[in-house]
């Protein structure tokens, strides 16, 4: 089947649009605040680190629960590589403080386990 075929059900519904909507209005503000106020280095800068991490960190959260959690009900903790690779990926951001690497690493880490059957 072809990806954009109407009849696929993906399991995707509208009912997610005012998530993302959400999603958006709570963490685009933190992103635009540079352009929108010029005068924002003048903020202590634990308040400058706070409104810049705040969208990604929101953003994580989401990826962590849908990486760690399996979708039955009720949701339990998935048992496999991915909540390994999330630790790996937690790491590397501690340890060089680069998104990058961090994210390519945890994924080379699932991409090898499962060539070799593990996931």
């Amino acid at each position: 089947m072809i990806a954009g075929d109407p009849g696929q059900n993906l399991g995707l519904t509208l009912g997610l649009i005012p998530l993302v909507l959400l999603m958006w209005l709570c963490t685009y503000p933190s992103r635009a605040l540079p352009m929108l106020a010029p005068g924002i280095e003048h903020l202590p800068r634990w308040a400058v680190a706070y409104l810049r991490l705040a969208g990604p960190a929101a953003l994580a959260a989401l990826a962590a629960v849908n990486c760690l959690l399996t979708s039955d009900s009720p949701p339990r903790l998935l048992i496999g590589i991915e909540p390994i690779a999330v630790g790996l990926c937690v790491v590397v951001v501690a340890r060089t403080r680069q998104l990058f690497p961090a994210v390519a690493s945890a994924v080379v880490l699932v991409a090898v386990a499962r060539a070799f059957g593990a996931a």
